[in-house]
């Protein structure tokens, strides 16, 4: 006699998998043993692993609870590392040489900006590589410049990990759409690159970083670009976890120049010993700054508490500015979906 499938897996094998009812989210696995499960919710195993639960012989399983329109990406992990989900095909890339597996509830939505309208006229990008001198790691730092389809002098918004932002955020197409739907002006972009493992270091708050903005990408903009002066806070910074982190930096240490700051899922709990990170001594030591400020962080993701914190602080502080928690986690997929909301609440009037 046949041996019954267990109900599970039977489910796994013909609708895929993470099932999904409702809010439930079931990750199932078929085996002798059971890898464990890392995701946002652990900080992808540096907050410990999900061990599987036996539902059956050879049948394994975790369930979740999340809102309706998450979005979610996870990785099955046993001592020779990462292994695939065999019922999930969907995979996009952690930006660190691996692969997450990803899902979407039924009330998920993406932002359709991602692709360039009909009759939507697209901004010129550029790629150049400048040196950046004792200020940077490293001889030369690739940067992608986008001059707007105007020929009036624009703002600039430069942009932390801009190589990811362009690539994996479909900045591009975005900005495109914006203009095009007169949802924000026309502006001009200098995507900046990390410094590779010198990335924590760059974006730690730190002053060379900000000096080599100031001197070196601004030369590069100011050279193919048709800007406006950035006096007057004119210029905006934005990026994503640690160059969240430098963005805010940025825009409290030089609002003169940065007056509009975004910041995705901004990387605010790192301590030196027991003492918290200069940002925090910007916002309460200082008057506040003349900032157009957008936050957001996602409710899943192990920065949620440090980014609830900061905005404790700016409001006790006094500032005015828009935040958000999205139903995901800390990736681009998320921080894609909500470019188009940070861009119009800086930009949009």
């Amino acid at each position: 006699m046949a041996k019954r499938e267990h109900a599970l897996l039977k489910r796994a094998k013909a609708e895929g998998t993470p099932l999904i009812d409702g809010s439930d989210v079931t990750f199932v696995w078929e085996g002798d043993e059971a890898p464990v499960l890392i995701n946002d919710q652990n900080a992808w195993g540096g907050e410990g692993v999900v061990e599987m639960t036996k539902a059956a012989p050879g049948v394994w399983s975790h369930t979740i609870t999340v809102e309706p329109d998450s979005y979610l990406e996870y990785a099955f992990v046993n001592p020779d590392g990462r292994v695939p989900d065999p019922h999930n095909p969907r995979l996009t890339t952690n930006g660190m040489g691996a692969f997450n597996h990803y899902a979407d509830l039924p009330a998920t939505r993406h932002t359709p900006l991602i692709r360039r309208g009909r009759g939507v006229v697209a901004g010129k990008v550029t790629q150049h590589r400048i040196n950046g001198g004792f200020a940077i790691v490293g001889d030369k730092r690739p940067v992608y410049l986008y001059q707007p389809p105007t020929t009036e002098p624009v703002p600039l918004l430069v942009v932390l990990d801009g190589n990811d932002f362009f690539k994996r955020a479909k900045l591009a197409a975005i900005v495109d759409n914006l203009i095009a739907k007169k949802r924000i002006p026309p502006i001009a972009i200098a995507g900046v690159a990390h410094g590779g493992q010198a990335r924590f270091v760059e974006y730690l708050c730190s002053d060379a970083t900000l000096a080599f903005l100031i001197r070196d990408v601004f030369a590069l903009a100011r050279e193919h670009l048709n800007l406006v002066e950035p006096t007057g806070g004119k210029y905006g910074i934005m990026g994503a976890s640690m160059g969240g982190l430098m963005s805010l930096y940025a825009g409290l240490r030089m609002p003169d120049i940065f007056g509009s700051v975004i910041s995705f899922s901004g990387a605010f709990g790192f301590g030196l010993g027991g003492h918290r990170s200069v940002v925090h001594d910007l916002v309460e030591l200082y008057p506040p700054r003349p900032l157009k400020l957008w936050m957001n962080v996602g409710r899943y993701e192990w920065l949620l508490e440090p980014n609830r914190h900061m905005r404790e602080a700016l409001t006790a502080r006094g500032y005015s500015f828009d935040y958000r928690e999205y139903s995901g986690g800390h990736n681009y997929t998320c921080w894609r979906d909500e470019l188009p909301l940070a861009l119009e609440a800086v930009y949009g009037g």
